[in-house]
C-alpha cells in the first residue's frame, strides 16, 4: 500500500467535456476514473424527464461516452466510478450492461441505491410545503455503499445522489480497507475529492488569474494520488492545458462551501486543518486534514414544480437609458393591469459609454424576469405585450428574442432526516444487496467563527501611503451557490495581503462592496491555512437556479463583482 491511488476526474456536471472520458484513459495511468453529472438543477431534469418516461433519470451522456470508451476502460484495468445513475441508478447499470453486451465486453457492473425518498416523502414529512408533494427527493449517501461494490469487483460502479466527494473516497476507503472511523484519512480523501469533483476548475478553470496560466489548450482535468493516510497530491496530466497550483487549489476548495466543519455523511471534514504546498510543477500535495463524526441526520435534495416563467430582454442604446427603461418599466405594468404575475424583476445591465465609437459601445440591456403559477399569464400574454411595443416605445427599440410561452421552473429546498432513516444498498455485479448500515458514531456541528484580527501569527500590516485600487489586484474569489444561498471565497496571494485582507475584509465591508447583499443574513468564516475568508449570503439566490430571477442565478459572477470593486490598499502590498 506505499503506492498511491490514482483517481482522476472527467466530468463537473451533466454537459461537460464529452470528450474527457477518452483523454484522460488515454493521458496516463489512472486506477479509478470518476464523474460528477448530477446537482441541484440536474435533479430537477432528470425528474422532469422521469414524469414522461419511468425509465429514464438518468445521464444519457454517460452512456455515449460508455460507448466509446468502456472497452479503453477495462483494456486499462481502470474503474469507473460515477454519479451518472441520477435518479435511476439500477436502469442506468441494466443499459450498461446491454451496451457491453453489444460490444462484446466483459464487464461487472454494479450501483448503489436507497438515496430516492420520493416514494416516504409523505412519511417523512416532505410534503408540507406550500408547492405540495415534491417531484424528486434524494438523501446525500456517502462513500461505503461505492466501497462495498468496488470489493465486490466492479469495474463501473454507478450511483445515484451522493455526495460529490464520495466517488473519491469510496475507492480510497476500499483500497486501502479504512475503517469507518478512520476519521482523518476519510477527512483527507474528502477534501480530494471536492478538489476533483468540479473538473477542470482544478486546474485553471474559471480561476481569478487566468491571465497568468492561459494557453491555448483547454485546461486538463484533475488527477487525485491518495495515500494510504489520506493525504493526497492533486495534478494533471502531462501534457495537458491550465495548470495546478496552490492557489488553482485554493479557488477550487473555496467553491460552494459554507463554514469550516465540512458536513457528510461518513465524516465532518475540518477545512481550517488543510495544509497545502506545492510539490512540483503541476503538484499540489494536501496534508494534515482532521476529520470528526459526522452528524446524526443527512440532508436531502427537495425539488418542486413552483410554477411557470419567462423573461424578455428589451435593448437600449444612445442617450437616456434610465428614462428608456423607466419609460418600458411603466408600459408593461400598464399591460398587466390589475393582475400582474406574481413576481415580476427588472434588471438593468450594463451602460452606454460616452461618445461612443461602436453600437456595442452605445448601448444596455434591460431585462424582465417574470414568474407566476399560472402559465398563461407569463407565457404568450406577458411576451406579446413586450413585442408590442415595438413601434410604440421608445426610440431604438429592439429585443433580443422574439417572444415565447415560457416554460415550468422548480424550486430548491433542502431537509434532514435522521441518518437510520435512510436505506442505503449496495448491488454488487452478482445482484447481491448490502445494506451498510450508517455512521458507527455521530457528533453535532460545532463552529467557533473567528472574529477579524484573531489569527495568529500574522505578518504585520505595512504603512505608508495607500491606493484605491481594484480588491483583485491582491485578491482571488470563488463564488457559486447551495440552493438559494451564494458563497463567496476570497483569498490573498501573499502573507503580507492576508494580514491586511483578513482584518479588512469583515461582513460590513463586504455587505459595503457588494451593496445587494445588504438585506440578507451574511455568514463569515475564517480559513487561516488557505489564507481566506468565506461569505455564505442567505436567500441571495431566492429560491434556487430554477426559480431565481437574477441575473446570475447561481452566484458565479459574485466573486468577480466583488474583485473589480475599488478599496485603499497599502501601496506596498501592490
Amino acid at each position: 500500500m506505499s503506492q498511491p491511488l490514482r483517481v482522476g476526474n472527467a466530468s463537473g456536471f451533466y454537459g461537460d467535456r464529452f470528450a474527457a472520458v477518452r483523454e484522460m484513459l488515454e493521458g496516463g495511468p489512472l486506477d479509478v476514473l470518476t464523474g460528477d453529472y448530477l446537482a441541484e438543477l440536474t435533479m430537477l431534469i432528470l425528474g422532469r424527464g422521469k414524469m414522461k418516461d419511468p425509465d429514464a433519470g438518468y445521464a444519457t451522456t454517460f452512456l455515449r461516452q460508455m460507448e466509446e470508451s468502456l472497452g479503453l476502460a477495462v483494456e486499462r484495468g481502470t474503474a469507473i466510478v460515477v454519479n451518472a445513475g441520477g435518479l435511476n441508478p439500477r436502469g442506468l447499470a441494466d443499459r450498461l450492461r446491454e451496451l457491453a453486451a453489444r460490444l462484446g465486453i466483459e464487464v461487472r457492473v454494479a450501483h448503489v441505491e436507497g438515496d430516492d425518498l420520493l416514494a416516504r416523502a409523505e412519511e417523512l414529512g416532505f410534503s408540507d410545503s406550500p408547492y405540495g408533494a415534491p417531484l424528486t427527493a434524494n438523501a446525500y449517501l456517502g462513500a461505503w455503499g461505492i466501497a462495498e461494490c468496488l470489493k465486490a469487483g466492479a469495474d463501473v460502479v454507478v450511483t445515484g445522489r451522493v455526495t460529490d466527494a464520495s466517488l473519491v473516497v469510496g475507492p480510497a476507503a476500499a483500497h486501502f480497507g479504512w475503517a469507518r472511523d478512520d476519521w482523518d484519512a476519510l477527512a483527507g480523501a474528502t477534501v480530494a475529492g471536492h478538489v476533483l469533483e468540479c473538473g477542470a476548475q482544478a486546474t485553471g478553470g474559471n480561476y481569478a488569474f487566468f491571465e497568468e496560466i492561459y494557453n491555448v489548450k483547454a485546461p486538463g482535468f484533475p488527477v487525485a494520488e491518495i495515500h494510504a493516510d489520506g493525504s493526497s497530491v492533486i495534478t494533471k496530466h502531462d501534457g495537458t492545458g491550465g495548470a495546478v497550483t496552490t492557489e488553482t487549489v485554493t479557488a477550487q476548495l473555496l467553491y460552494e462551501i459554507g463554514a469550516p466543519s465540512y458536513a457528510g455523511p461518513d465524516v465532518t471534514t475540518r477545512f481550517d486543518t488543510i495544509e497545502l504546498a506545492q510539490d512540483g510543477p503541476d503538484r499540489v500535495r494536501i496534508s494534515g486534514v482532521k476529520g470528526t463524526p459526522p452528524p446524526p441526520s443527512t440532508k436531502v435534495c427537495l425539488n418542486h414544480l413552483g410554477g411557470h416563467r419567462n423573461e424578455m430582454t428589451f435593448v437600449l442604446t444612445g442617450l437616456g437609458i434610465e428614462a428608456k427603461a423607466e419609460s418600458v418599466k411603466a408600459r408593461m405594468a400598464a399591460a398587466f393591469g390589475d393582475a400582474p404575475p406574481a413576481r415580476v424583476e427588472w434588471t438593468l445591465i450594463g451602460a452606454a459609454k460616452a461618445d461612443p465609437a461602436t453600437q456595442g459601445e452605445a448601448t444596455a440591456l434591460l431585462r424582465c424576469a417574470v414568474l407566476d403559477p399560472d402559465p398563461h399569464k407569463v407565457g404568450r400574454a406577458f411576451s406579446n405585450a413586450a413585442v408590442e411595443l415595438a413601434l410604440a416605445g421608445y426610440p431604438g427599440f429592439t429585443m433580443t428574442s422574439p417572444p415565447g410561452k415560457g416554460g415550468p421552473y422548480g424550486v430548491y429546498s433542502p431537509a434532514y432526516v435522521l441518518n437510520e432513516a435512510v436505506e442505503h444498498v449496495a448491488v454488487t455485479p452478482d445482484g447481491t444487496r448490502v445494506p451498510i448500515t450508517s455512521a458507527p458514531v455521530t457528533a453535532p456541528i460545532t463552529e467557533a467563527i473567528a472574529a477579524p484580527g484573531e489569527q495568529e501569527g500574522a505578518a504585520s500590516v505595512p504603512q505608508g501611503p495607500v491606493a484605491s485600487v481594484p480588491l483583485g489586484r491582491v485578491a482571488g474569489a470563488r463564488s457559486g451557490d447551495k440552493g438559494g444561498d451564494a458563497n463567496i471565497g476570497v483569498w490573498a496571494r501573499t502573507g503580507a495581503q492576508w494580514a491586511w485582507l483578513e482584518p479588512f475584509l469583515t461582513v460590513e465591508r463586504f455587505k459595503e462592496l457588494l451593496p445587494e447583499t445588504q438585506e440578507h443574513t451574511v455568514h463569515r468564516h475564517v480559513l487561516p491555512n488557505l489564507r481566506a475568508v468565506n461569505f455564505v449570503v442567505e436567500g441571495l439566490l431566492q429560491e434556487g437556479v430554477s426559480a431565481s430571477t437574477r441575473f446570475d442565478p447561481q452566484g458565479k459572477a459574485l466573486g468577480e463583482w466583488l474583485r473589480s470593486r475599488l478599496v485603499d490598499i497599502p501601496e506596498a502590498l501592490l
